[in-house]
């Protein structure tokens, strides 16, 4: 007989954020974790990207991929939620804290990026990409496209699979500047998790930063980057630990 998975005490609600070119699929194993222990999760896919890739538009900028989330949270009417954004989706969520602040109880960088105000997230692009960006602007392109899997050490078996749901980013998103007032160190409970099997200084230097912060916990899980791939069982432990 299969054991029944026990349900949560104390359900809460998660809004996870995926990073670029992927989408809410990405989410699908830990939200499966989550929801059979009786939390309530959202995996919202930002505009222009996977299955929302039919509104690709060079109108796509970074506030409307902030805005995806904030208006989430109000239609949805969330309340003490634990907002987790992977990669890039750790910028969507520094603005979004800054509009649903009394809603977020929790939130979670995954190898994530943490933008200071008026940052661009290209930014902090390699030379590499910030002229592959360069030269998209100049032909006219309202997209880039995805980056292998290989690159961010996602597990063998999965990145065919991974590769053929990866779709075009939109390049909008990554030339405005971010503005903050410092809502996200004004949320009780704040976390970074730092995958070590992916090096990245950016995110060497945001895990140093915020573990050396008393008001931050931290962790470190040995797996690429896609955590949420690689490790579903030990990030839905996390982000129950933390929400």
């Amino acid at each position: 007989m299969t054991k029944a998975v026990p349900k949560a005490s104390s359900p809460r609600t998660f809004v996870l954020v995926h990073g670029t070119s992927y989408g809410g699929w990405c989410w699908r194993r830990v939200a499966d974790l989550l929801q059979a222990r009786g939390h309530k999760v959202y995996t919202p896919t930002l505009t222009g990207l996977a299955d929302r890739s039919h509104l690709m538009s060079r109108e796509i900028t970074l506030d409307t991929h902030i805005l995806d989330v904030v208006n989430l949270i109000k239609w949805e009417e969330l309340n003490d939620l634990c907002l987790c954004g992977h990669s890039s989706g750790g910028v969507v969520i520094s603005g979004a804290i800054e509009r649903v602040l009394p809603s977020v109880s929790s939130i979670v960088f995954l190898d994530a990026f943490m933008p200071e105000d008026g940052q661009r997230p290209s930014d902090w692009n390699s030379p590499q990409a910030r002229a592959a960006v360069a030269a998209a602007l100049e032909r006219g392109d309202i997209s880039r496209s995805p980056v292998s899997s290989a690159i961010y050490n996602v597990n063998e078996r999965d990145r065919a699979w991974v590769d053929s749901q990866a779709t075009p980013q939109p390049i909008g998103v990554s030339l405005n500047p971010i503005k903050l007032t410092g809502a996200r160190e004004r949320v009780a409970k704040k976390t970074y998790i730092r995958a070590t099997g992916y090096a990245h200084q950016h995110f060497d230097r945001y895990y140093a930063q915020t573990r050396a912060d008393p008001s931050w916990r931290t962790y470190e899980v040995s797996c690429g980057h896609v955590v949420m791939l690689d490790m579903p069982e030990r990030l839905a432990e996390i982000l129950l630990e933390v929400a």
